[in-house]
């Protein structure tokens, strides 16, 4: 996939502290209004709305890797059309979903309206997800 220069480059990132954040510092119980009723619990709820919907528009790429290998330029030069690559994996074996070159699920080729698609047979586990990001 080519880079598009108007895309900004990812920035780090410190997963681990956004993580710790939620459970170290819990939110101050909401106060009473005068009159000594209490704000609803939808009304906290909005002002973190936004700053979610921030976070759901990110563009992520999501590659499914069927396989790799490795070749010296001199073999790569003489490819041609119906030269054969062999890769690292057995037929069968799962292909590997990556989301920004991350492993995030393994799964199987199927065809949905004439078009490839994947369907996830195992899924990586958040913890292990947050561990590969370190």
């Amino acid at each position: 996939m080519a880079h598009n220069p108007n895309t900004p480059s990812p920035v780090d990132f410190d997963w681990d502290q956004a993580f710790q954040e939620p459970a170290a510092a819990a939110p101050p119980e909401p106060a009473a209004a005068p009159g000594g009723v209490a704000p609803s619990p939808g009304e906290g709820a909005q002002s973190e709305a936004p700053n979610l919907a921030l976070l759901l528009d990110i563009p992520l790429e999501i590659t499914a890797e069927l396989g790799r290998t490795r070749m010296i330029i001199n073999d790569l030069l003489q490819l041609g059309q119906g030269s054969v690559i062999e890769l690292n994996k057995l037929a069968g074996e799962p292909l590997e979903i990556l989301v920004n070159q991350k492993l995030i699920a393994r799964g199987e080729v199927v065809v949905v309206n004439e078009k490839f698609g994947i369907r996830l047979t195992d899924i990586i586990s958040p913890v292990d997800r947050i561990k590969q990001l370190g």
